[in-house]
């Protein structure tokens, strides 16, 4: 059996094929970290673009303010312009841009509703006009703590109005509706906090990032506990999923470490079957799609078939060459990541851990990427067994290279699809389909499956069913196959 494999992987390894496919593999590791290194990048905090502004001042000439039909959509394009015109005396990546849409538009807004809409009021734009000026001499002395306090002031008068409207109200949907407002209130009082407490400035920057992700989960979380109950499958899902990214963004604010982060090695390793995920099948079903077709198509088999090997030997010792080409592929990809990765990058970023909220504990699992790394590759070997088991069953049966090769990769391409109407329509019967099973990485830490019903066990047997049907035919078609003719 050993010296029938050895002759499989020697086979395989004298093919053209498989090193112009590790070499197109190569380039595109190589495309990819470039791009994540030299292109990637986090946008700007622009709300309008400039063609965008050219087209409102062209819209804005053709409105009357006078004219009540064009009233409201002139204050709202002049807002629009005045706001970008401000943000045109500060850097393009500046925290003052951040803030410009955030806490100025409005002041600009109303400035312009005194100005020119139905009721003007001189004074009134005198006022905001002085309030303005204060505002934009604070962004001008880079005073960003002063707009992190007024948002801290706000939340805090704003949970107090709500707390005294509480202690009015009587009728019981009107007060659970106060109390979900003031637990959202101080959400954002907490957000100021931190803020402040952590010199966290406006930004884009990672640690913003999480902060506006830990106040939009928590308010999340915050309305779906209030209707917990009636949560049907999908939002216990989305209340899942919000518990997981508060927890990890509370981690990030506490450890001051960029978790997320995706344009260096540990991200792009992190997310290496999403990136390269479709590179490694094509090799896998490329094998396992010729292995056997190739014997006869070339008329090698006899050759093979008059050596003192039973048949059902040759065919396994052919499968398990497939098995072990699959670790192969997988190892072979990550291994040019880590080397392309680690030049363009640097490897500093392996020292982050990857972080998994465990659900059935309700706590966050640190790991290192090489534990993760492992992790997922058990968790898509299913899902690659299979797909090479139908290439091979495919190139035994059919002796058709091409077939063999066509059919998994059409079943991979198409199976996301597949998935998500399924579970977009309810098909509850097609919870048995194959693709539907596949990926035992929904299972890990507690996570509820992409489908009501579904369990590890069940997904287990489905795809052991799927593998016995394409696997014990095989076998069976091989020892009938006439090879006289060939």
């Amino acid at each position: 059996m050993n010296r029938l494999i050895k002759n499989e992987l020697t086979k395989i390894f004298k093919k053209k094929n498989l090193y112009i496919t590790l070499m197109v593999i190569l380039a595109f590791v190589i495309l990819t970290n470039c791009i994540y290194k030299f292109f990637y990048h986090t946008g700007s905090y622009d709300e309008y673009t400039d063609k965008y502004i050219e087209y409102a001042k062209e819209e804005l000439v053709k409105l009357d303010p006078n004219k009540p039909s064009d009233t409201k959509m002139y204050i709202e394009m002049k807002t629009q312009i005045d706001v970008y015109d401000l943000s045109q005396k500060y850097e393009k990546n500046s925290w003052q841009r951040s803030v410009l849409s955030a806490q100025v538009s409005s002041y600009v807004n109303q400035k312009n509703t005194y100005l020119y809409g139905e009721n003007k009021d001189p004074e009134k734009v005198t006022e905001i006009e002085k309030e303005l000026n204060e505002i934009i001499e604070k962004l001008d002395r880079g005073d960003w703590k002063y707009f992190a306090q007024k948002e801290f002031e706000q939340a805090k008068t704003t949970c107090r109005e709500l707390e005294e409207q509480k202690a009015k109200t009587e009728d019981k949907q009107e007060l659970q509706s106060l109390e979900i407002a003031i637990k959202n209130a101080k959400i954002d009082q907490e957000v100021a906090e931190i803020r402040i407490s952590k010199d966290i400035i406006y930004g884009n920057d990672f640690r913003n990032t999480a902060l506006g992700s830990y106040q939009a989960e928590s308010k999340n979380i915050i309305n779906m506990e209030s209707e917990i109950q009636e949560l049907d499958y999908k939002g216990k899902q989305t209340y899942n999923k919000s518990l997981e990214k508060r927890e990890i963004s509370q981690y990030i604010l506490e450890n001051n470490v960029d978790i997320n982060k995706t344009n260096d090695l540990r991200g792009i390793l992190k997310d290496i079957f999403s990136e390269y995920g479709l590179f490694i099948i094509v090799m896998i079903v490329m094998i396992a799609g010729t292995i056997v077709s190739e014997e006869f198509n070339k008329g090698t088999i006899k050759l093979l078939l008059v050596k003192p090997y039973t048949r059902n030997k040759i065919l396994f010792a052919k499968f398990a060459t497939v098995l072990i080409m699959i670790m192969f592929s997988i190892f072979a990809v990550v291994a040019m990541e880590i080397i392309v990765g680690g030049v363009i990058f640097g490897l500093d970023s392996l020292s982050v851990p990857i972080l998994q909220y465990n659900f059935t504990t309700g706590n966050l699992e640190t790991l290192n990427v090489f534990e993760f790394l492992g992790i997922q590759i058990l968790t898509q070997l299913p899902k690659m067994i299979l797909l090479a088991t139908l290439a091979f069953a495919c190139s035994t049966l059919f002796t058709n290279s091409a077939v063999a090769i066509a059919l998994p990769l059409l079943g991979f391409m198409s199976a996301d699809t597949i998935n998500l109407l399924v579970i977009q329509f309810k098909v509850q019967f097609m919870r048995i389909f194959v693709s539907m099973n596949w990926n035992f990485e929904e299972y890990l830490y507690g996570n509820l499956p992409k489908m009501e019903g579904m369990t590890f066990g069940f997904s287990v047997v489905i795809c052991l069913l799927y593998w016995v049907v394409m696997f014990i035919p095989t076998f069976i078609a091989f020892q009938k196959k006439n090879i006289k003719n060939i």
